[in-house]
């Protein structure tokens, strides 16, 4: 092992038992009681790693981390804490953290985890996020919110199979990434399993052996045929006789059309993702937190004004808070100054809850591309002498894609498995373009 660390702790006995440690394995190491002596040496240019304590006699070890990656960015932070809640983990695996260890650890744990972030520093590569950068935040100061982050505590560190129930775009898919993440899995694979993926008697056995040890996630399981729900049961059950059984993990938006045998296998612990209409108070966070990816990508910087977020918290986001991040990301994109009035938030939320209107007789008359290029002209004609935005062919395939896909998937009373079947695309392309257009889909049985 080659490189220098830093050690943050109080405890003295850890500080002299790691520095011994790293330095028979040929680390240089400086080790510090104090916060204030770790930012010193971190503005110094010190360190290619640095393990650090969260509670401190002068901080917060959780909260210099934003701070090290402003001065430094790419050193690798190994947070250690005592403090050993689920809560704990989630924080600081928001806070970017390397790596993050419970104590009392395993000395030898430690050393392998300090030899691959010297690994990456060396090559200098940050290591890869623990979730997907289009992810949704797991953040809220919302009663429900501090619900949902019990029941994770509850659940984490248990081999139960987990059922993550909600409606779409909630972030149950995000709530699974967290379980693995802050998990003793978290260095194993995760593994997301649709219908699709259970085709064939081998099926079982192949995502088994891509999930080893780690979690597999059968992903909503509202759509699941017959079919794919027989074979997600004979996935649990060669699970269960695995020599290390992975981690289960459910999500569904409701369980009306599934086996209860299948529901009860993996029901060993329930979690419900509350809507967002149920967190308003969370509202704000998450529209500034979307804001700021969309300045990420190219937008420009906005802000929103006191009353355009009262208009934000009184609507109630029929699409949860995917829905929230389109609108917060045309709203970056639409704002014509950098602080973002209600005004345009009333327009952009009138426009997103307006519902199509049935066809006139004389246009159902039509041949589709006749209605279309009607359509077209009128758009044209609207703006005068002048040319519509850029953006045109874009904006008129959405506008005959959302209807389609709508019809569609009512006609075959949501199961989006059929209804990807009756359009002839992908389950997956089908879902993509649901999230795209904003297509809200409860699943019923279709009365014929």
């Amino acid at each position: 092992m080659d490189g220098t660390v830093l050690i943050a702790d109080d405890d003295r006995t850890i500080r002299t038992v790691l520095s011994q440690a790293l330095t028979r394995a040929g680390c240089k190491v400086h080790a510090t009681s104090s916060l204030t002596t770790l930012m010193r040496w971190v503005g110094e240019g010190m360190g290619d790693a640095i393990i650090s304590d969260v509670v401190m006699p002068d901080g917060n070890g959780l909260e210099m981390l934003p701070k090290i990656a402003a001065e430094r960015p790419g050193l690798p932070v190994i947070i250690i804490s005592a403090q050993n809640t689920v809560m704990t983990a989630i924080r600081a695996t928001e806070a970017e953290a390397w790596d993050y260890l419970p104590k009392p650890f395993d000395l030898p744990d430690l050393m392998a985890r300090t030899a691959r972030a010297l690994d990456s520093r060396r090559s200098a590569r940050a290591p890869a996020p623990e979730q997907p950068p289009e992810a949704l935040p797991l953040v809220g100061q919302s009663a429900p919110m501090q619900a949902l982050f019990r029941d994770l505590a509850r659940v984490i560190n248990s081999d139960l199979p987990v059922w993550i129930a909600g409606e779409s775009g909630t972030g149950k898919s995000l709530v699974a990434r967290v379980i693995h993440d802050v998990s003793d899995r978290r260095r194993r694979p995760f593994v997301t399993i649709g219908p699709g993926d259970l085709a064939g008697p081998a099926a079982p056995a192949q995502i088994l052996d891509r999930a080893g040890a780690g979690t597999i996630v059968l992903d909503g399981l509202q759509d699941f045929t017959a079919d794919a729900q027989l074979g997600a049961l004979m996935l649990i059950d060669a699970a269960a006789r695995s020599e290390a059984p992975p981690r289960l993990i459910g999500t569904a938006q409701n369980a009306d059309d599934l086996r209860s045998d299948l529901y009860y296998r993996l029901a060993g612990a329930v979690i419900d993702v509350p809507p967002l209409r149920e967190r308003r108070e969370d509202i704000p966070l998450l529209a500034t937190h979307f804001l700021f990816l969309a300045e990420e990508t190219g937008a420009p910087a906005r802000r929103l004004a006191p009353a355009a977020l009262d208009a934000l918290r009184a609507h109630d986001w029929p699409g949860n808070l995917r829905e929230l991040e389109h609108a917060a990301r045309r709203l970056a994109l639409s704002a014509r100054v950098p602080e973002i009035a209600r005004s345009e938030v009333d327009a952009l939320l009138a426009a997103r809850s307006a519902a199509p209107q049935a066809p006139a007789a004389a246009a159902m008359a039509e041949t589709l591309p006749q209605a279309v290029a009607a359509h077209v002209q009128r758009y044209f004609d609207l703006h005068g002498q002048d040319l519509p935005p850029a953006g045109l062919y874009a904006r008129v395939l959405r506008e005959v894609e959302a209807p389609l896909l709508r019809i569609a998937l009512d006609s075959v009373g949501g199961n989006q498995a059929k209804c990807a079947e009756l359009l002839g695309i992908n389950r997956n392309t089908l879902r993509k373009k649901m999230t795209d257009l904003d297509i809200e889909v409860t699943r019923r049985r279709k009365l014929m």
